[in-house]
């Protein structure tokens, strides 16, 4: 049986793991698409849209993190990874497979 302990950080790692998911995608979208709108098709308002929307999603990401590392149980390296992993296209995504994992053993009987 999963203790209320264990069972709120599984839960909160299943909402981090989605705000690493939707930081990285907008990141990826804003880089991919809204800035290449921008410089070659002249569309300025694709970087103001994007980049606002980037913005709600990096701070719902921070928030998210720091829910998340003040449960305990976390490293500072590990801590330092997801604050990187956030600046790094793609990074965002590895995280959300580190989070996984930790997600993963946390489940598994002991």
């Amino acid at each position: 049986m999963i203790s209320a302990d264990c069972t709120e950080e599984l839960a909160q790692l299943r909402r981090m793991r989605a705000a690493s998911v939707l930081e990285g995608t907008t990141l990826l979208l804003l880089l991919g698409v809204a800035v290449p709108l921008k410089h070659l098709a002249g569309l300025p308002i694709a970087t103001s849209i994007m980049g606002s929307v980037h913005g709600i999603a990096f701070v719902l990401y921070v928030w998210m993190l720091i829910q998340t590392v003040s449960g305990g149980g976390w490293t500072r390296v590990e801590a330092l990874r997801m604050v990187v992993a956030a600046f790094i296209p793609f990074g965002a995504f590895v995280n959300e497979r580190s989070l996984a994992r930790r997600q993963t053993s946390l489940a598994a009987p002991v």
